[in-house]
């Protein structure tokens, strides 16, 4: 009996899927033969936002103005404080500098070439010569040369030299090296009879003032005891210097040796207002044969820096005093209002031959580069402090002398403390200035070039026979 007869459906069975068969029968016969792939989701283009939707989506209109008005606010705080800044600066009390000209700040140097050169063997000019470029670089700006002219010398024509210094070919050709160690030459005619017998009358002097100003002389030095020191001589020298000055910087100048502790009055009454003279060179020390003890040295400088004159000073030691204060004296003129004039021999230590002491030259040169950077040496004010005393004084000078100096040098918020101790005993500062002074400071200087870094006040102490230079500052400032 045929299985298949009869109807197509009777004992038919269905087969079973076998898994994971991939031709089984009724899995390929339902299934599609090619499976699709899945459609890709569409992509969203992004577009900028209209006004409405930045405004919607920023929380409206109201939080645009309250954000215009709040960059505003910024802006006008920020202006307030800025105008606020601006007014309080205006209003602060400032020192104010006036210019100063160039023989205001250079350092003055006074040699006399006779006892430059070497007194054995021939005179040589260039001795003096090698010398500038040295000079320069400790700072020194102006050379005074004294004793160059025989005094004996007619003022018709001042060109008749010592006879220790050499010719006139000479003497141009040191003033040639000079300029080109940029050193100015000022020429000291002190003591020389410029208005002799029968030239009173006349202005001979000035053609031989020409001669030297030709020859590139920045000036001339006479004393206040000269027949030449006069109004009416120093009006046509006045008019004269003017004539060779080209600009600020090459100002032609006539300085003044006060030789007495007052300088000698000019009758001015017809040119009140009339500089007949530059700069007066001041004596620090009386001048003695003996040695000044401190007690005198004491006394002679305050004494002599008492006298205020208008006329722009500058200070030399002038008079003789022992080994051990040379060094403080040269501090002290250094850290003076004025212009330093530094005797060879003298400020820069004690001269054997030509070997200067070392440790003169470095404080030198230390005082030098401090004083030709801080305004407060240059424009400051002065004011002394006393020592042992129950209250400061207002007054500028200490009102009785002791063998301790101190002085204050004061430009806008920074002071500089200079201590002198003139004695042979330790000393400590007086308690009574702490409350009116910064706390501490820093060391610029020292006579003996020991003292560095910060310092309390309260712990200073001076060693005999010491100067310090100390630089304050106000609380809350920077300089």
């Amino acid at each position: 009996m045929p299985l298949d007869a009869g109807d197509p459906g009777y004992g038919s069975v269905p087969a079973a899927p076998v898994h994971g068969l991939p031709g089984t029968v009724g899995v390929t016969e339902t299934a599609p033969l090619l499976i699709p792939e899945p459609e890709l989701e569409p992509v969203t283009r992004w577009q900028p936002l209209s006004m409405e939707e930045l405004e919607l989506a920023a929380g409206g209109p109201g939080w645009r103005k309250f954000r215009s008005r709040l960059v505003l606010l910024f802006w006008l705080t920020w202006l307030a404080i800025l105008g606020t800044a601006v007014a309080i600066i205006i209003k602060s009390p400032k020192p104010v500098a006036t210019p100063l000209k160039w023989w205001q700040k250079s350092l003055f140097y006074q040699l006399q070439p006779p006892m430059f050169i070497a007194s054995e063997g021939p005179v040589d000019i260039n001795d003096i010569c090698e010398q500038f470029p040295y000079l320069k670089s400790l700072g020194i700006g102006v050379l005074i040369l004294s004793d160059m002219f025989d005094k004996k010398a007619s003022p018709a024509n001042l060109n008749v030299t010592d006879e220790n210094v050499g010719t006139i070919p000479q003497i141009q050709h040191l003033l040639m090296e000079c300029h080109k160690a940029d050193l100015k030459v000022v020429l000291d005619l002190c003591e020389l009879d410029l208005l002799g017998p029968g030239l009173a009358a006349g202005n001979v002097e000035e053609h031989a003032l020409k001669f030297w100003l030709d020859q590139g002389v920045t000036g001339f030095a006479i004393c206040d005891t000269d027949a030449v020191y006069s109004e009416k001589t120093l009006l046509r020298w006045r008019d004269l210097m003017k004539k060779y000055t080209t600009n600020e910087d090459e100002e032609r100048i006539v300085v003044v040796k006060q030789m007495g502790d007052v300088l000698l009055p000019l009758n001015t009454s017809e040119h009140t207002n009339v500089t007949l003279v530059h700069m007066v060179i001041r004596s620090i020390l009386q001048s003695t044969n003996h040695l000044l003890s401190p007690q005198e040295v004491a006394v002679s400088i305050e004494t002599h820096l008492q006298t205020s004159e208008d006329i722009w000073p500058s200070w030399t030691v002038g008079g003789k005093t022992s080994h051990d204060l040379k060094k403080l004296l040269l501090v002290l003129m250094m850290t003076l209002p004025g212009s330093p004039a530094i005797q060879y021999g003298e400020g820069i230590g004690e001269v054997q031959g030509k070997v200067i002491e070392a440790g003169s030259i470095a404080l030198f040169t230390s005082l030098s580069h401090y004083r030709s950077r801080e305004e407060t040496l240059l424009y400051g004010t002065l004011k002394f402090l006393p020592f042992n005393s129950s209250s400061l004084s207002n007054s500028t000078f200490p009102p009785s002398p002791t063998s301790i100096l101190a002085f204050l040098r004061s430009w806008g918020c920074v002071h500089f403390l200079v201590l002198l101790n003139l004695g042979s005993e330790p000393r400590e500062l007086d308690p009574t200035w702490l409350p009116i002074l910064p706390e501490g400071g820093v060391f610029v200087t020292s006579t003996e070039m020991d003292r560095s870094g910060a310092i309390d006040l309260a712990v200073v102490k001076l060693r005999p026979h010491e100067a310090i230079v100390i630089k304050l500052f106000e609380a809350g400032s920077y300089s």
